[in-house]
């Protein structure tokens, strides 16, 4: 696992390797252990380096035995010991123990084919020399990030975005699509940045920059249009547990101490059931709570644990702890606006005190329709019949359910499913769900200089966050009405909001987090499983995997519905928090940045004091574009 940058140039000798060093130490949290780099006439690449299989000879960046191909690798080949002893049946002799080196001869006899015998979460640049050509890849699932920027005769990238700020002709204009989609999201999604000069390279693609010219491909997708894996529900869930075990075994490989979150959800427990069974020793867990109970999912950890044997953690987050906030802007190197951030760094920074990898249960909400939005996806179709005006009644109705309801309560998901009956297209009505800010709410919001910078039509047509959603249901246009709501999260929240918020609290604290519902293996089976073995019915989630593992899941979690990880946002800004963020959302420095009306922000915090509406994810997000700006931009004065 580890950190990786560098910069090629189209002409020689404009190497700095200092500022290479400059972009490489920004990462060292990435990688404590080690660090290196290389550089010719026309390319610096290097790496920093947690130490995780084989600790002696990992040494990065590798070369190729003719000094030809150099490569910087962050993140964990799975099946490297299967490839190896290919490789070396194959007569290709192997100097180190390394997945590294693996990648490396892999490359030099298939070239960009090695990406679909590479079974692990991966971000990796090859430099070749001879050729003057750079090869950039991301794994198929988004697991490990990748930023890059394309400048007048040059090309640089790295594994966080701050890295790529020392390069001179990097353009850092502040891009108001990418504080839109957020408003709506809680991210960015890629190819965007908050940067009009950075991007991100999306999931299952590769990049090649030669001879000034830039190419991006992508090399895998889920098997969309396939067959089914299964032909009846008990040859499923034999294939599956299968399939999950051998995704835990292998991600159960290190040469240094590992564990596993444990939240007391379905896919957490799976994941900790079967490590039990694979380990001579107990398992070592770690779970955090709030000291709010409804927001805590601790005494179902506990089950799990006691059940299991585990040598098991816990930890409470309270509002005090928002003091890491600034820290976390500056790591994510983005506004990125997913509260649970905050519950993720603090377990995962007390978990690094004991191991240097963990386990999660990361994917089995997306690969087995565990979020309630399925189920309301799914009820809402009965609505598509009725006339328009039937559906605008309900939405009327619907209003008049008090606005003051907190987040992910019964009456705040009523309110939220039945405004969204009025929608017949799915990423309008997945949109209306899901999102922060509405296209309603952001009505008055947004200044005039705002709305020149995003598009003055927009709301004419569609909002741009509905588009990109759309693009996703219609990839997986062909298939079962379920897994086209799996597909789209798996090619939009999955990779962009889950993977960034795991894989940037967790490399912040040094530690490397590993999830084998994202094998990509599994991901294949299970999607190839029909929607209703997922959803059965409109209150079976995870039916089938839940039937797959009967036996290995106390009652109360099989019965138990989807928690999330929320956070008591509400009652925080209104007590512990409230003068933390009134001083900086509201301060004259952040109201001049020109992207809001005032009035409109002050409204809404009125709104919240008074309790007539909860607004705190909408004040959380808020709050995380203000503290983004001064770790990153401090005079950023408008468009």
């Amino acid at each position: 696992m580890c950190g990786i940058c560098g910069v090629v140039y189209t002409d020689p000798g404009k190497v700095d390797s200092s500022l290479l060093k400059k972009a490489n130490d920004l990462l060292a949290h990435r990688g404590p252990d080690d660090e290196g780099s290389f550089a010719d006439e026309h390319a610096g690449i290097a790496m920093r380096r947690l130490a995780i299989i084989d600790l002696k000879t990992g040494h990065q960046p590798m070369s190729s035995r003719d000094g030809s191909l150099h490569l910087v690798f962050n993140g964990e080949i799975y099946n490297f010991q299967e490839l190896r002893s290919a490789l070396q049946k194959d007569g290709v002799s192997l100097r180190t123990d390394s997945d590294t080196e693996v990648i490396l001869a892999l490359y030099e006899r298939e070239g960009k084919d090695c990406l679909r015998r590479l079974r692990g979460m991966f971000a990796f640049a090859l430099w070749d020399s001879r050729k003057k050509r750079l090869f950039v890849a991301r794994d198929r699932i988004g697991k490990k990030p990748l930023v890059y920027a394309q400048g007048n005769g040059f090309f640089a990238f790295a594994s966080e975005l701050r890295s790529l700020l020392v390069w001179p002709g990097v353009e850092r204009a502040v891009n108001g699509k990418a504080v839109d989609y957020l408003l709506s999201l809680q991210y960015i999604p890629s190819p965007l940045s908050i940067y009009k000069g950075i991007h991100k390279l999306p999931p299952g693609h590769f990049l090649t920059f030669e001879s000034g010219r830039l190419s991006v491909e992508r090399y895998w997708d889920l098997p969309l249009g396939q067959p089914p894996s299964a032909s009846d529900p008990e040859e499923a869930s034999a294939l599956l547990r299968e399939k999950l075990t051998e995704a835990v075994r292998l991600r159960m490989i290190s040469d240094v101490p590992l564990g596993a979150f444990l939240s007391g959800g379905v896919d957490s427990s799976i994941v900790v059931a079967l490590m039990s069974r694979l380990s001579e020793k107990p398992v070592k867990t770690f779970s955090i709570g709030f000291e709010e109970e409804e927001f805590s999912e601790l005494p179902y950890a506990r089950e799990v644990a006691k059940a299991y044997g585990c040598d098991h953690r816990e930890f409470i987050v309270t509002a005090e702890m928002a003091e890491v906030l600034p820290k976390l802007a500056w790591h994510y190197g983005e506004p990125y606006a997913d509260a649970s951030a905050l519950p993720s760094y603090y377990v995962s920074r007390e978990t690094r005190r004991f191991v240097t990898v963990a386990l999660n249960g990361d994917g089995g909400d997306e690969n087995f329709a565990g979020y309630v939005r399925y189920f309301a996806m799914k009820a809402a179709r009965h609505f598509d019949a009725l006339p328009a005006p039937a559906r605008r009644a309900l939405r009327s109705a619907s209003e008049l359910l008090p606005d003051r309801q907190a987040p992910f309560s019964f009456f705040w998901k009523l309110k939220r499913f039945l405004r969204s009956t009025v929608f017949t297209d799915l990423a309008a009505r997945h949109l209306k769900m899901v999102c922060y800010f509405s296209e309603e709410d952001k009505k008055g919001l947004y200044t005039p200089a705002m709305l020149r910078e995003i598009g003055e039509d927009r709301g004419k047509d569609r909002a741009d966050a509905e588009r990109y959603l759309d693009s996703a249901f219609l990839r997986a246009k062909d298939e079962d009405f379920v897994n086209r709501l799996l597909y789209a999260d798996f090619a939009t929240y999955l990779p962009e909001c889950l993977m960034t918020k795991m894989d940037i609290a967790s490399m912040a604290n040094s530690l490397e987090a590993r999830s084998p519902f994202l094998d990509h293996e599994f991901m294949e089976l299970a999607f190839r499983m029909p929607g209703e073995w997922k959803l059965k019915g409109l209150k079976g989630h995870k039916w089938i995997l839940k039937k797959a593992f009967l036996d290995l899941l106390p009652a109360s979690i099989r019965r138990r519905g989807k928690m999330g990880f929320g956070i008591p946002l509400g009652p925080w800004f209104r007590g512990r928090l409230k003068s933390y963020w009134e001083e900086l959302v509201l301060s004259p420095e952040a109201l001049g940045r020109g992207y809001f009306e005032p009035a409109a922000l002050k409204t809404i915090w009125e709104q919240h004091q008074r309790g007539t509406r909860d607004h705190g994810y909408r004040l959380w997000a808020l709050l995380m574009l203000e503290l983004w700006h001064r770790e990153y931009e401090p005079g950023f004065k408008g468009f």
